[in-house]
């Protein structure tokens, strides 16, 4: 059975229990999820796509115009799962979905006029990734670690925000993967801004990048600095910290552990780095998939870690950020995105010893 087929029978028995009929699927995010990472998007921004799945308790269809129902047959994996393309001329309204749903109790995955809401179980069948997930998680982070790599080592001082943000975007388009969050700040503006987009200021000593690139529908997030010149002993010092609360995270994220406990032993360790406020600055990620975060974890969070699921943690400490997509393994946890050649630092959690990124050093 396919991903696809037992997704497809999990979709029939929330309906059924729900004593519903059919579902209808607009977001990116689920689009994805069920055909096995088909895109039906336009814009990388947008939370609905440009066409829709159809549900019904015998069949399921892709909805849309004339204009995507090309590309989406030629291009994306829909009719090899048993998906029916029922397109329409762009400026009508598709009668399909009147036609297919007559008589039916109708269900969405978002808002829609006389649907029940799916939005909740959506979000909870998406946190457990298949092993055939897995794999595509794997090569996309390492698809975001080259893209990464490529890009930062290719940063000079003298580069505008916005040209690192153009070398960050075509490497990982290079990489077959699609930039949808590309954060740049360089020098006072890493200590300023937590999620800072691009500008026209130039680089003079230190840059941060940050990358959550996508394809087949997931996710992976990515953060890497680099200096130019020797680094204080203060940001030394961050960089240690950060690096210490960022291994806790890590290695405390193991099958049937509690979010709220792995959030409480992190704020134990930004205390006793030195930097017990540091957390209230950012959040500290969570969950990811489908969507760059899941779901961002907190002290009242209520989820535990399931074996597969993938995590991209991002402690901070002003001036300095530790982020790599994870995936929780029976064994052990793997860094997905990790980057070639990259310098490391050890930092103790759990009872030995990790390697996490350090800050990229140049002359």
């Amino acid at each position: 059975m396919t991903d696809t087929q037992t997704k497809l029978t999990q979709l029939r028995a929330i309906l059924a229990a729900r004593q519903l009929d059919a579902v209808l699927i607009k977001r990116i995010c689920n689009f994805a999820w069920l055909t096995d990472g088909a895109a039906n998007y336009v814009g990388i921004a947008a939370d609905a796509g440009a066409a829709m799945l159809l549900v019904t308790p015998d069949a399921q269809y892709v909805l849309t115009s004339n204009i995507e129902g090309a590309r989406i047959a030629a291009e994306e994996p829909v009719a090899e799962r048993g998906f029916v393309l029922r397109p329409a001329p762009w400026h009508a309204a598709n009668p399909a979905l009147a036609e297919l749903t007559a008589g039916l109790r109708l269900a969405a995955d978002s808002p829609h006029p006389g649907a029940a809401d799916l939005g909740d179980e959506f979000n909870r069948l998406r946190l457990r990734l298949t092993p055939a997930e897995g794999e595509r998680f794997r090569a996309l982070g390492r698809a975001c670690g080259r893209a990464m790599s490529a890009a930062i080592h290719s940063v000079r001082p003298g580069m505008t925000e916005y040209e690192i943000a153009g070398l960050l975007s075509a490497h990982t388009y290079a990489q077959g993967a699609v930039p949808i969050v590309n954060l740049i700040a360089t020098d006072e503006r890493i200590f300023r801004f937590r999620h800072p987009l691009p500008t026209g200021k130039r680089l003079e000593k230190y840059a941060m990048l940050v990358l959550c690139g996508r394809a087949h529908g997931l996710v992976a997030s990515i953060t890497r600095l680099v200096h130019f010149g020797p680094l204080s002993d203060e940001l030394r010092r961050k960089q240690d910290a950060c690096a210490r609360v960022d291994t806790t995270f890590i290695s405390r994220t193991r099958p049937g552990a509690r979010v709220a406990e792995i959030f409480g032993a992190v704020l134990e360790t930004y205390a006793a780095t030195g930097f017990g406020d540091e957390w209230q600055l950012h959040h500290q990620g969570g969950a990811a998939g489908y969507q760059a975060r899941e779901y961002v974890g907190t002290l009242n969070s209520t989820e535990i870690v399931y074996e597969g699921q993938a995590f991209a943690w991002n402690p901070s400490i002003t001036g300095f950020k530790c982020e790599d997509t994870i995936l929780v393994g029976a064994a052990a946890n793997e860094v997905l995105t990790e980057t070639p050649g990259w310098p490391m630092i050890s930092a103790p959690a759990g009872g030995q010893t990790w390697a996490r990124p350090a800050i990229l050093e140049l002359k």
